[in-house]
């Protein structure tokens, strides 16, 4: 890492994708301390207020100790998109370099490749849209999908799912459509130093289960009781990871040790997306092996 820290370059911003768990935020904090730029979160549920612990955002101290900028400002019932984060990431180009720190590929790839000028979804269609994902489940809003979209989007994501179905239905034309005329990228790839952690499954896997546990003694299930009374699980920050297992627990359903063991598989499953996404998408980035 040494060597890394050595070679970048003051003058353009970093981009530092990797899976859950991998130690990315430590590492921007070294990185943010040469460019002297923000950190600025590019991770779609650490934007959300209502969980701080459970989407392992950076804690008080790292926060106070250089600027970081995205995090944890966003209501968990308030909806947040790709597009409302490029419009935010924005200013923070224009300033010292940042370094832009998340594992949401989608962020990035909007980031660094442009993104589809989408109108706004009205509220409407979305809550008909969560209203169905909690009846019927996001299958029933996939079948719905025209081909080249269904074929495209990650449709394991009900998140995916029910913005591709908000599109077509607000729109009458399919996201790859909208997709497929997308504007110059705000950053494009050669004018960042793009950095992608790689964690092998047998490192990450026993760091995902260490920071459950973690993430129970810093106050997870404080955090999950002040959540279950609003709880509910088509709001948007109800997509965190574990969540619905510790409200489970809190509402008596699940005991602590089995939340524990599928919010940690769910961890493990989502790392697995996310890898697939960074191979797939960001094979222009310099990858740093860990560990």
């Amino acid at each position: 890492m040494r060597d890394l820290l050595k070679s970048l370059d003051c003058e353009r911003p970093v981009l530092l994708a990797g899976p859950t768990a991998s130690g990315k935020s430590a590492l921007a904090l070294e990185i943010a301390a040469k460019l002297g730029g923000a950190i600025v979160n590019a991770d779609a549920l650490q934007v959300f207020a209502n969980w701080r612990v459970l989407t392992a955002r950076p804690s008080a101290q790292d926060e106070a100790a250089h600027p970081h900028a995205l995090y944890g400002h966003v209501a968990g019932d308030h909806p947040y998109s790709v597009g409302a984060w490029l419009r935010e990431v924005t200013p923070y180009l224009a300033g010292p370099p940042p370094v832009i720190v998340g594992g949401t590929g989608l962020y990035f790839t909007a980031l660094t490749d442009g993104l589809a000028d989408i109108p706004k979804t009205p509220d409407d269609i979305r809550q008909t849209a969560m209203a169905r994902i909690a009846a019927e489940g996001a299958d029933a809003l996939l079948t719905e999908l025209d081909p080249a979209t269904a074929a495209r989007i990650d449709r394991q994501n009900p998140m995916r799912v029910q913005r591709a179905w908000e599109v077509l239905t607000a729109t009458g034309r399919g996201l790859a459509s909208w997709q497929d005329d997308t504007p110059a990228p705000l950053l494009p790839l050669k004018d960042a130093q793009p950095l992608l952690l790689k964690a092998p499954k047998d490192w990450l896997t026993p760091r995902i289960a260490q920071r459950f546990d973690q993430m129970l003694d810093q106050g997870a299930l404080d955090e999950a009781r002040a959540n279950a009374p609003g709880f509910h699980p088509a709001l948007p920050s109800a997509k965190a990871i574990g969540a619905a297992e510790l409200i489970a627990h809190i509402n008596g359903t699940l005991c602590l040790e089995a939340a524990k063991e599928a919010a940690t598989i769910a961890t493990r499953q989502y790392a697995k997306r996310q890898r697939s996404w960074f191979r797939a998408r960001m094979k222009g980035w310099q990858p740093i092996d860990r560990p």
